[in-house]
């Protein structure tokens, strides 16, 4: 994708933000979480959260959009401390990384991986995590072409009284 251009998520950034977490749910997890689930997710909804989780958060999340040449976001990606259950570690995971359906293999997602990876290598943690749901191959694929391996570990994820179990990434960072 010519001209795109990754930077810090503002407030004004929500909305749009928020359209995209919803639609790569309901386009990534189709067939993979319950379609209840995914009928019921709220733009809304999420924009709000999004808003409160930037106006109030510690700062220890970083997020992070991708705009293209006519200032359309057409991603967005977070990442911050590694979290072992409530304890954050001293290593780094990526929370999520969203396309918008309509710009997925366009290049953006390459893009926000590339600048999470560097930010979190820049603030010298040694490795960064990240958990994806285990039957997503696409995602597999796209994390394991990007350096990212799967490391054994599990972990139980339930939506709508539904296992959907993920696993663990992980990528060594250069210091």
């Amino acid at each position: 994708m010519s001209g795109l251009r990754i930077r810090e998520m503002t407030l004004a950034d929500c909305d749009p933000v928020a359209e995209i977490r919803v639609g790569g749910w309901r386009s990534a997890y189709q067939g993979l979480i319950p379609q209840s689930y995914l009928d019921g997710l709220s733009v809304e909804e999420d924009a709000e959260r999004r808003r409160t989780y930037l106006s109030q958060g510690d700062g220890s999340a970083v997020n992070l959009v991708a705009e293209d040449a006519c200032g359309e976001l057409v991603g967005w990606a977070c990442h911050g401390p590694y979290r072992e259950g409530e304890v954050l570690t001293g290593e780094a995971e990526l929370y999520a990384i969203y396309v918008h359906p309509r710009h997925v293999g366009q290049g953006a997602g390459r893009a926000l991986l590339a600048r999470s990876v560097a930010e979190c290598s820049a603030a010298g943690h040694g490795r960064v995590l990240l958990w994806v749901l285990k039957e997503n191959d696409r995602a597999r694929r796209f994390y394991e072409r990007a350096g990212f391996r799967a490391d054994g570990a599990e972990e139980p994820f339930e939506v709508d009284g539904v296992a959907v179990p993920e696993v663990r990434y992980t990528r060594t960072l250069p210091r």
